[in-house]
C-alpha cells in the first residue's frame, strides 16, 4: 500500500496550546489522525513525524526520496512551520530530490505579519495549501493521491 509522510516542523507539537485563536484547538494527534483517516479512504498508509530540528526535517525529505523512486512513497506533506520563511536548506533539500512536496500552513500566512510573506519553500513545492486549518493536510493528500493516480 502506498504511503505518504507527513511532515510538521518547529512549534507543532504546541497545537491546540499556541495561540488557539490563529492555529485552532485542534492537537498534533488531530492532524495525524485526520492525516490517516483520510490516507486509509484513499488507499494509502502514512507516517507522521514531528521535529523541531531543521536537520532531521531534511534528512526526512532525503529518505522520502529513496522511498519514491522505490515507489513505496507518492509524496511528502510538509508544515516546515517558521522554517518555511528562512530556510534556504530546507528549500535546497526539496529542490535536491524527486519527490512531490506539498507545502501546508494552517493559518493564512498572507494575512499576516510581512515576515509570514515569503516562502522559500513554494518555488520547489509541487502545491502549497494555505489558510484552511487542519483541514488543509486533507486537501494536501487529496493532491497527492491525485497527481499519483490514486484519488
Amino acid at each position: 500500500m502506498p504511503q505518504l509522510l507527513i511532515l510538521n516542523g518547529p512549534n507543532l507539537n504546541l497545537l491546540g496550546r499556541r495561540e488557539p485563536s490563529v492555529y485552532g484547538a485542534q492537537t498534533l494527534a488531530d492532524v495525524e489522525a485526520l492525516c490517516r483517516d483520510t490516507a486509509v479512504r484513499l488507499g494509502h498508509t502514512v507516517e507522521c513525524r514531528q521535529s523541531n530540528h531543521e536537520g532531521e526535517l531534511i534528512d526526512a525529505i532525503h529518505a522520502a526520496a529513496a522511498a519514491h523512486a522505490a515507489g513505496t512513497l507518492i509524496g511528502v506533506v510538509l508544515n516546515a512551520g517558521a522554517y518555511t520563511h528562512s530556510s534556504v536548506a530546507l528549500h535546497d533539500a526539496i529542490k535536491g530530490v524527486a519527490v512531490p512536496v506539498v507545502e501546508v500552513h494552517i493559518s493564512n500566512v498572507h494575512a499576516r505579519e510581512a515576515f509570514r510573506h515569503h516562502s522559500y519553500l513554494s518555488p520547489v513545492a509541487a502545491g502549497i495549501v494555505v489558510g484552511f486549518g487542519i483541514d488543509g493536510y486533507r486537501l494536501a493528500i487529496e493532491g497527492l493521491a491525485r497527481r499519483a493516480g490514486g484519488a
